[in-house]
């Protein structure tokens, strides 16, 4: 009964978060008025009406779908590698995307003569698909390795050795390119839920929305993954099967959320431990879906503190991810020691 009210505030809370979404912004827009937009009322305020439909509403989607993505994805990881600090950027496929996208947006100045940022939609639509291609190319790549060792220790080493090689060629791509190029690719890895609209934000939310019920059918083996590989295959699990499909599950949110949104960091390192602290169990039938609505909810605050009143334009996400789930890592490392 008492998780039951506790998913009930969480719903609630992702509604009234959502709700305060619409309402609040450089442009303050009465409730009422918000309704009637919303209701199809009211053609007569078309500024307004833009404002809402345009911009408020796709940026409000778009943070409630990646902050569950990010945050499910980063108990997948924590679950895998038995590691609170594990999370979705862990085995580089992340730097992936980046990397991808370093690709499209560096070299296109360089070789095209044109910088991406000028090609406007086309220009993201192309960043999108780097960021894809990349992400994906890394996630083949972990779960071939996958398949050759059994240590997650080094499984993770090799994740962070991706990673540095990733940034490295970033570096290298950078230092040939133009300074627009560069300043295009720097805004990008700042991360923002504003940079989905149109086409693109109906496609993003029918991925999500697709990919977040099927990961929650790797419930029953991530439970038995949490009681140790011996014990798991003594109960019948296919460990490293298993496992690779968690992997794999983990890559493709963190790659699609990566790609429409740039790499946001903290939301799926600090939720998983915040719902387990609500939730106090390690379930996953609970957790899956408790955390997917506290990263769900945690990114909608995040938007909305991005585009406090009285700031002109909006902060950079991962500023306010940042302050946010620092804490929460730098809690988690005091209150275990180490212990997990």
């Amino acid at each position: 009964m008492k998780k039951t009210f506790l998913f009930l505030l969480l719903l609630i809370g992702i509604a009234v978060f959502f709700v305060l979404n619409l309402l609040l912004g450089t442009v303050r827009i009465p409730m009422a008025d918000v309704l009637r937009i919303l209701t199809g009322r009211g053609d007569d305020m078309e500024i307004w009406y833009n404002i809402v439909w345009s911009s408020r509403v796709p940026q409000a989607l778009t943070a409630t779908m990646a902050g569950a993505g990010l945050a499910v994805s980063g108990l997948q990881m924590q679950t895998v590698f038995r590691n609170p600090l594990a999370g979705p950027s862990v085995l580089g496929i992340s730097n992936g995307a980046s990397l991808g996208v370093a690709f499209v947006v560096l070299m296109s100045g360089s070789l095209g003569g044109v910088a991406l940022s000028r090609l406007g939609y086309m220009g993201d639509v192309a960043m999108s698909l780097g960021a894809i291609v990349g992400a994906m190319a890394v996630m083949l790549l972990i779960l071939y390795v996958s398949r050759r060792i059994k240590g997650d220790v080094t499984l993770l080493i090799i994740g962070v050795m991706i990673g540095y090689l990733a940034n490295a060629v970033i570096g290298v791509l950078k230092f040939f390119s133009n300074e627009e190029d560069i300043k295009a690719y720097v805004v990008w890895g700042l991360g923002s839920f504003s940079r989905v609209s149109g086409d693109q934000m109906v496609l993003f939310v029918v991925l999500m929305v697709l990919l977040l019920p099927l990961s929650m059918l790797l419930v029953k083996p991530m439970n038995l993954l949490l009681l140790g590989d011996d014990y798991a295959q003594n109960l019948g699990l296919n460990v490293q099967y298993q496992r690779m499909l968690v992997i794999a599950s983990s890559g493709v949110l963190v790659a699609i959320v990566t790609a429409y949104c740039g790499p946001i960091m903290f939301i799926g390192l600090a939720v998983p431990h915040l719902a387990r602290s609500l939730f106090r169990t390690s379930d996953h039938r609970l957790l899956m879906p408790g955390t997917a609505c506290v990263g769900a909810i945690l990114a909608l605050v995040c938007n909305l503190i991005a585009r406090m009143p009285g700031f002109e334009g909006a902060l950079p996400v991962n500023s306010v991810t940042a302050l946010v789930g620092a804490p929460v890592i730098a809690y988690v490392l005091f209150r275990r020691k180490g212990q997990y």
